[in-house]
């Protein structure tokens, strides 16, 4: 019998199919009400991760405004594009969700800037890394069961939060693979040498439609750069150009969301036409056709990659390296850097929980539990945590 998708379509063969699922690591009775992909979803959204979203930075940190991103808006938007993806696809929309929604539960607070601050500080302890760390938040970090740490989520959740960037081994140039997931995979196999499902690479691809474009709103909207240094950019310019001109009298902030809203309409329309074209070439007959194509099978177009790539980098130049962003992400670098070093020449002042997790003697336990720590953090309550701890 074929599955429904909660609109009421039928899945596409190529989806996962909740009845197909190779299940949890640790067995539980099946829900009356939910398949396990949509019990997956409500357990990401009912976890303190995710709630913590809301007070962490995605480019610009809480107090500079309240209507810039936060990681908890970003994921949202993802959200929303993956399953738009997932349905035209005929893929599993819960599936989609629920990965678009894990998929920074890792991230440290302060964005970029904590997670390169901890990746600096690790680097001695095994490193970090915001993927690597969602899977710990996921199968650790939460303890909200009687029976088990984590949330006990199905095998393909798993899989797609770990290879949200493709395989991890295999591909000639395999570099040492996060200590969290080695040891993981020696529990419960995830395939590392394979992509994920299309529901994962659904997820990946909406993510960064997402920040692409709400990194261009934000910035307009902190005037880091106008939307007339956007009109030499190919395929993004004639887009904000055509609304510049087909609205001249609307005023600025208008004009800026009628053109964010046209890009994200033709990113989602060109990842659409190519992967359905990709399907009818890999005529794949199962999820694990998908995995073994060798390459993503949800993608852009060469054109649409190449106006991807030219709109990073002048992102990277104008907003990411802004002198106004330069100056929090050091000061953001600074208080990740002060919490870490005190916290781990004295693991004492670690809340009384945490300390349970360290046996004094091992310095990269030690270094992992305080990077835990602060990768849980709020912005705020870093802030906080160093005006108590250290600027006391």
């Amino acid at each position: 019998m074929e599955s429904i998708n909660t609109q009421g379509g039928r899945l596409a063969v190529y989806a996962c199919h909740p009845e197909d699922s190779r299940g949890r690591l640790y067995p539980e009775p099946e829900s009356a009400t939910r398949d396990c992909f949509q019990r997956d979803r409500d357990r990401i959204i009912h976890s303190a991760a995710f709630r913590r979203l809301e007070y962490k930075t995605q480019v610009f940190v809480n107090h500079e405004g309240d209507h810039y991103r936060t990681r908890l808006t970003h994921t949202l938007e993802v959200a929303q594009i993956a399953r738009t993806l997932a349905r035209c696809l005929g893929l599993n929309e819960d599936l989609a969700e629920a990965l678009a929604l894990a998929h920074d539960l890792g991230h440290p607070p302060f964005g970029h800037a904590g997670e390169y601050a901890l990746s600096d500080l690790m680097a001695p302890f095994g490193g970090f890394d915001h993927n690597a760390q969602s899977l710990s938040v996921i199968v650790r970090l939460e303890r909200r069961y009687p029976d088990f740490d984590g949330l006990n989520l199905t095998w393909e959740t798993l899989e797609g939060i770990v290879k949200h960037n493709g395989p991890l081994v295999g591909g000639g140039d395999d570099k040492p693979l996060p200590r969290e997931i080695t040891d993981y995979n020696a529990k419960n196999d995830l395939k590392l040498g394979t992509y994920a499902s299309a529901e994962a690479q659904v997820a990946a691809l909406a993510d960064d439609i997402a920040y692409n474009n709400h990194d261009i709103d934000d910035g307009l909207r902190a005037e880091l750069f106008t939307i007339e240094d956007l009109f030499d950019l190919p395929g993004v310019g004639e887009i904000f150009k055509k609304a510049v001109s087909n609205y001249p009298n609307i005023g600025k902030s208008r004009q800026r969301h009628e053109a964010v809203r046209d890009l994200i309409g033709a990113m989602v329309t060109d990842c659409l036409t190519e992967t359905q074209q990709r399907l009818k070439e890999a005529a794949p007959s199962n999820v694990d056709d998908i995995r073994s194509l060798g390459r993503p099978v949800v993608s852009f177009s060469e054109d649409m990659h190449e106006i991807d790539r030219s709109l990073k980098d002048f992102l990277f130049s104008n907003m990411y390296r802004h002198d106004r962003v330069n100056e929090m992400t050091n000061k953001a670098r600074g208080v990740v850097s002060d919490l870490f070093t005190l916290l781990l020449a004295e693991p004492a002042k670690l809340p009384a929980e945490w300390q349970q997790n360290i046996d004094g003697q091992n310095d990269q336990q030690t270094a992992q539990v305080v990077a835990d720590y602060i990768a849980g953090m709020t912005d705020r309550f870093a802030y906080d945590e160093q005006d108590k701890l250290v600027n006391k």
